[in-house]
């Protein structure tokens, strides 16, 4: 496989209808919103989903939530020791390098993202080895401040038997009735170098992307709920770009045609030009 020799951007499109995309626990686990009102969706919830689908995949991640547990290990201590060679090297003096080539070459999140493997020892200081990855996520922002509805909900039943039928228990639930967001991103060669990112990773990170919703569906969020509609994919020509990360995410921007947007139909996407750089256009599934 080939490691990745160009630098890539992207930019996701995404919707989202009477759905909550990312609560806040810091506030009743309503959709985030920054002080200007429009939604957002941060870069740890984005990740998250990105590995689901590349678990989907086949591939091998290590940061696995608890829903999706495949190996059985319950934390990432327990994960990174089933790895004979890591655990032999988390015992060696100066073999950071070592422990991160093996991560790397282990888990494709790793290599992608980058991970602190951080683990009390026996003795004091225990290991600490830090990974850089080569791909960078942007908090995800709604084009138009979002509205959120909020509903209390109940439940009638007992949680437990043997016990008399309870007053009903109460609580809230909030969703966004209508919100189109955008994320940016990108994939930095020297970095993959450094991880060992491969061409071949970057396009199942594409695929990632595009599908990004697929098998993702609960309570707050329903199946069809959330949709990728577009997604950019600049390849540039060089390690270091044709153009910079900030002027590439700039080509592409999202109007509302509408005060009250209801639907994706209401947006209108342009694409600014950039001499001799196209992107690759792919639509959501």
């Amino acid at each position: 496989m080939t490691t990745l020799d160009r630098k890539i951007d992207f930019t996701v499109i995404l919707s989202v209808t009477k759905a909550n995309p990312n609560g806040d626990p810091l506030n009743g686990n309503r959709p985030r919103q920054n002080y200007d009102g429009y939604g957002e969706i941060s870069d740890v919830a984005i990740k998250r989903k990105i590995r689901n689908r590349l678990q989907d995949m086949g591939e091998s991640i290590f940061v696995q939530s608890n829903d999706r547990n495949l190996d059985g290990y319950a934390s990432l201590r327990d994960r990174a020791e089933a790895n004979d060679t890591i655990k032999k090297l988390m015992k060696t003096k100066n073999a950071s390098d070592q422990v991160a080539a093996e991560a790397c070459a282990t888990w494709m999140d790793v290599r992608a993202f980058g991970q602190v493997f951080a683990f009390k020892g026996d003795k004091a200081g225990g290991v600490s080895v830090g990974v850089r990855g080569p791909v960078s996520i942007h908090t995800a922002t709604s084009v138009a401040p979002i509205d959120v509805t909020s509903m209390q909900i109940t439940k009638s039943v007992n949680s437990e038997s043997g016990k008399e039928r309870g007053s009903d228990t109460m609580g809230m639930k909030h969703r966004v009735d209508h919100g189109v967001y955008v994320f940016n991103g990108s994939i930095n060669t020297q970095l993959a170098e450094k991880t060992n990112f491969t061409q071949e990773d970057a396009e199942k990170f594409k695929l990632a992307l595009v599908s990004l919703f697929e098998n993702d569906a609960s309570s707050a969020r329903p199946e069809g709920s959330m949709e990728v509609h577009k997604v950019y994919w600049w390849e540039h020509d060089s390690k270091l770009g044709r153009f910079s990360s900030a002027k590439v995410h700039r080509a592409v921007s999202v109007q509302a045609l509408t005060d009250e947007p209801k639907s994706f139909l209401d947006y209108e996407i342009k694409v600014d030009a950039l001499e001799g750089f196209t992107p690759e256009i792919l639509d959501g599934l």
